[in-house]
This record gives structure tokens, sequence and C-alpha cells, in this order.
């Protein structure tokens, strides 16, 4: 896996572009703000987290995949499977870690106000699934960190993983029409984006279902299911409350607002 990080970013930039042109030739819903100022603040936290990322983190969820694997640690490396299967185990099991770490991030205050950056967006669209706290950032590859080395997680399983979260973040956040046709057999096993907009609806009831990323069933196994914003997708209102100002799409904005309430 030398070309790991490569591939990695191969796949953000593909998908980016791919949605990016999904929005721009059939758009699911009006924006409401600039969107050249919110890419250019979104796109510049991800320079910011990757920043972060590389001075503040002696090791990331690959690393520790590769050392599990040296040293024999977790249930992976003592319990041999077929390749193709440990991946596949590996990508649902960490998917299910990521949807109660999600679940987690909404229920507890101090977590809640790292992850409210990300509903602060006033708009949803593809990079709204780039747009986290670079302090969520490091609590999230501490995580995966922790489950790579519990469960010997491979290195392979890893990189898989890693694409699919990132790809199925920027899809299911992009402002691109599906058809319904399509949508309904789709959101029975992965996340769709008119499902997961009613998680960035203000009203607290929405925001607080549909915690998936990439498969829906966790959602519909833990009761956390909302299938239609009340209000409906076109006149659904994005964001949070507290941050409705258009300054706080500032980058600079986005990296307090944990630590403010006004």
């Amino acid at each position: 896996m030398q070309n790991a990080e490569m591939i990695r970013i191969g796949f953000f930039i593909t998908t980016l572009l791919l949605c990016a042109v999904w929005e721009w030739r059939a758009p699911r819903k009006a924006l409401t703000q600039k969107k050249w100022f919110r890419w250019l603040n979104n796109l510049g936290l991800i320079a910011f987290n990757s920043l972060c990322l590389t001075l503040l983190m002696p090791i990331v969820a690959l690393g520790a995949a590769y050392y599990a694997e040296q040293h024999t640690i977790g249930l992976f490396n003592h319990w041999p499977l077929p390749t193709w299967f440990e991946v596949l185990l590996a990508v649902v099991v960490l998917d299910l870690i990521i949807y109660l770490q999600h679940l987690v991030f909404h229920r507890v205050p101090w977590l809640w106000r790292l992850h409210r950056m990300h509903h602060a967006d006033q708009d949803i669209d593809v990079t709204t699934g780039t747009r986290f706290h670079p302090i969520e950032i490091l609590l999230s590859m501490w995580i995966k960190i922790g489950v790579a080395l519990l469960l010997g997680v491979s290195p392979l399983a890893i990189v898989v993983f890693e694409i699919v979260l990132n790809v199925s973040a920027m899809f299911n956040h992009s402002n691109g029409y599906l058809p319904l046709v399509l949508d309904k057999p789709l959101r029975k096993l992965i996340v769709t984006p008119d499902m997961h907009r009613v998680h960035h609806s203000v009203i607290p009831r929405e925001t607080h279902s549909n915690f998936g990323f990439f498969l829906s069933v966790w959602d519909r196994l833990f009761g956390t299911y909302r299938s239609q914003p009340e209000l409906g997708h076109q006149s659904i209102k994005i964001g949070i409350p507290l941050f409705q100002r258009r300054n706080e799409q500032r980058l600079d904005k986005m990296l307090t607002q944990p630590f403010r309430q006004d």
C-alpha cells in the first residue's frame, strides 16, 4: 500500500468533481449563500485539518494497522479470514463505529459543541461532507486508531474504508437531484442525499436523526431513522439557529464556533 495516500486523494478529487458537476447540472435545492465563498472556506478547512493531522498526530489509522499487523495485535490477526471477507467485515464494523461516534457527538454536550460546526453550514452540498472541526478530526482519528489496534484491521481494509467513508460523505451531502425511483431502493442500503439532508435541518428532532454515513441500516436498526423533512426538501432550512449570520461561514468564525455561544 505504498501509494495509499495518492489513491485516497485521487478518489477524493474525482468524487468532488463528479458531485460538483451533478449539483451544477441537476441541483436538488436552491442555495441560500454565495457558493464561491462557502467553497473557499470549506475547502480551506480541509487544508488546515490536513496540516493539523500532519503536525499533531504521531500515527494515523493506516500506521496503526501496519503496527498491529507486524506485532500480531488485534482480533483479525489471530483469526485468519479470506482477504475479501476481512475487508468487507472491517468496513461494516468500522462504519458501525462511525455511526456510534456520530451519535455520541450529538448526545454529549461538549462533543456536540465541536460537531455543530459541521451543521452550521447554511447550505448543504458536496463540500459540507468535508467540513469538520480540527479537534473533531483528531478525536475521530484516535478512535479509528483504537479500533485498528483492537480489531487488528489490515492496512488494505483501512485504505478501503477511508475511501468509502470519504466518497460516501461527499455523495450524501451533495445537492444533486436523485430521482425517487433511484433514491427509494438505494436508501435501503446506503445513505442518500435526501436521507442525509434531513440531518442538517434546523429542527432539533431532525438534526438528531439519520446519523449514518455509508450504510443506512444502522439508523433503521437503532431507531434513529427519519424518512423525510417535515417541510419538504425545497423548504427545509439548513444549519444551526445559533450561527445564522453570513460571516459564520468564514474559516476563522468556523474554528471558534465550539467556544462561542453568540
